[in-house]
């Protein structure tokens, strides 16, 4: 039987891409800080920012059941705020959460991917790692980041028959937008603020249902041979596309207009 690991598991996107692939008949285990085990869904509580709690879950998991087949690394929260105000701390835990916490993942389960010449590994990332968000920037760094990982990442691990892959979901309807951390600072200064997150938001809660790109990551894992970068959903698609063949400056100019 396939076994699939995904962190950030119980809610959102996680969670919709867990039940899909129990339903396809997969064994799936969800690594998240909260959760619980279902009849077909194994919860391992886990802060993937934390190297040595992650590498114990994924041990945990070989000695149940030997082995990894795709591995979907989707931890990960948001903040928002203006550049020049964002404390060193938020700055920091952005990065913690969303990149440190994928390559700590990401370690913890490649000696055994390698040992068996075989796995996935699926990251979630964004559009917004292309497009950069004004008052996202960090959230967009981390996500360019991600990236940027995952594609020296497929060239280092070609040869052990592992194949890595990048899920770029555009606007999707899910708890991520409430659990957004929002600073307001330098909001005198920075007055579209307000604006801009808001058009963020309204973006986001009127996206696509998290079930859209659990269906794609099936896809993905599922590929003979899956491409490095996906996007998720054809409209971002065509914005991506767009912003390869536009001048970098016009279309940053368009996204600024935009928020």
């Amino acid at each position: 039987m396939n076994t699939l690991v995904i962190t950030g598991g119980s809610s959102g996107i996680g969670k919709a891409t867990a039940q899909l692939f129990s339903e396809k008949g997969w064994q799936v285990f969800e690594l998240s800080r909260s959760g619980q085990s279902t009849d077909s869904i194994r919860h391992i509580t886990c802060d993937v920012t934390r190297p040595e709690e992650t590498r114990a879950a994924v041990r945990d998991i070989i000695d149940r059941v030997g082995h990894i087949d795709v591995f979907i690394s989707n931890a990960g929260y948001g903040i928002s705020g203006a550049i020049e105000f964002t404390t060193s701390e938020d700055a920091h835990r952005q990065f913690e959460v969303n990149f440190f916490g994928a390559l700590n993942s990401v370690q913890a389960v490649l000696p055994y991917m390698r040992e068996r010449k075989a796995g996935r590994i699926i990251f979630t990332s964004s559009v917004a790692a292309v497009l950069s968000i004004p008052y996202q920037s960090f959230y967009s760094a981390s996500k360019a980041a991600i990236n940027a990982l995952a594609l020296a990442l497929q060239n280092e691990v070609r040869e052990f028959g592992i194949h890595v892959s990048v899920l770029m979901p555009g606007d999707v309807s899910t708890g991520f937008t409430a659990a957004r951390h929002k600073s307001e600072e330098g909001l005198s200064a920075y007055g579209n603020i307000h604006k801009a997150v808001a058009a963020m938001e309204k973006d986001e809660q009127g996206g696509m249902a998290p079930l859209q790109m659990a269906r794609q990551f099936y896809r993905i894992a599922t590929r003979r041979c899956p491409a490095p970068l996906y996007v998720g959903g054809a409209q971002y698609a065509l914005f991506c596309f767009l912003d390869r063949i536009l001048p970098k400056r016009f279309v940053n100019w368009i996204v600024g207009k935009l928020y």
